[in-house]
């Protein structure tokens, strides 16, 4: 077990420094000259030369990423802002704030957003998924499934006004969206992030509602659940003891496909309820044309992503150990 977390960190690593080589090429080694932005509407060749020198872009393209990369392990002092110690993404043109306390202080809505959303996905997913193989054939199972095709068709931007104008402005069942820290008032969390965590969770839910569905039909058929049913075990046993688990294997492995795709609606969730997190964030930069942001909130969801996926080959190698041996 060691031995293949040990090899999923260390490709898990090969990806990042090759994501951060590509990264850094596309945001410092384009054509189009990043000083620009900062320089304004008066810019002066001085002012342009000065703010070259201060960003370093004055230097080659190996000299920039190798100073880039070593601010990122050991931090920078070359900074007129003052030191910036690792990981040093630098500090936006924008708001001229440290990148790394900027991504630390809108990651934990972000978290909060995803964890509860994938909560709730995987519960009502696999267990309305579940139920429909159970209930294989029966009304409820065509219920389920045609609801779930249905919900999947749909999309955040539409179902986040949508939940905003019946739930909040039409019924008042709930308030605004909003995101107070968990350590400050668990409450006021959890009731501000009820509406985002439905909207977000729908779309997976259904999803995982049909994966659920024919993984555990798949299961159902194989030998050793056949042989168990022959041996005179119960239904139900069969179904919870030997089948449950078969059944999570592909499920497991398309979460960890899926954590980018939850990641990507994070950022259309919180920019269609204004919430101020790592999603609202990306587009903020990208507005501001903020450079060291963006390459910060790109290369940090990376980071995160693939830590993700180490933990779901945990998981995967956890539940079904032949692939330690793979």
């Amino acid at each position: 077990m060691l031995r293949f977390l040990l090899r999923r960190i260390l490709g898990s690593l090969v990806i990042l420094v090759l994501l951060t080589v590509v990264a850094f090429l596309l945001f410092f080694g384009m054509p189009r000259d990043p000083a620009l932005l900062m320089c304004g509407k008066t810019c002066t060749p001085d002012s342009l030369a000065n703010i070259h020198h201060t960003l370093g872009l004055d230097k080659s393209i190996p000299e920039q990423f190798w100073i880039f990369l070593s601010g990122l392990i050991t931090g920078r002092n070359d900074f007129e802002q003052g030191p910036c110690p690792a990981p040093c993404f630098g500090y936006s043109y924008h708001t001229n704030e440290q990148v790394w306390s900027t991504l630390m202080d809108r990651l934990p809505l972000t978290l909060s957003l995803a964890a509860g959303a994938t909560v709730v996905f995987l519960f009502v997913g696999l267990g309305t998924g579940l139920l429909a193989a159970w209930k294989r054939g029966t009304l409820v199972d065509k219920s389920f499934t045609a609801g779930s095709m249905v919900i999947s068709s749909m999309q955040i931007y539409f179902l986040g006004p949508l939940a905003l104008a019946i739930l909040v402005y039409q019924t008042h069942i709930f308030d605004e969206p909003d995101y107070t820290p968990i350590t400050d008032n668990p409450a006021a969390w959890f009731t501000g992030l009820i509406i985002p965590w439905a909207v977000l969770s729908t779309i997976f839910a259904a999803q995982y509602t049909r994966m659920a569905r024919s993984s555990m039909i798949e299961q159902l058929q194989e030998e050793h659940v056949r042989t168990a049913r022959a041996k005179g075990m119960s239904g139900r046993y069969v179904f919870f003891r030997y089948a449950w688990r078969g059944s999570l294997i592909p499920i497991i492995t398309i979460l960890g496909i899926d954590l980018s795709s939850l990641l990507g609606g994070a950022i259309i969730t919180e920019f269609t309820f204004g919430l101020p997190g790592l999603g609202r964030l990306a587009v903020e930069s990208v507005q501001f044309s903020d450079l060291p942001l963006l390459l910060g909130v790109m290369l940090f969801s990376a980071a995160v992503i693939l830590l993700c996926n180490i933990v779901v080959d945990a998981c995967y190698a956890f539940i079904d150990p032949r692939v330690r041996l793979s």
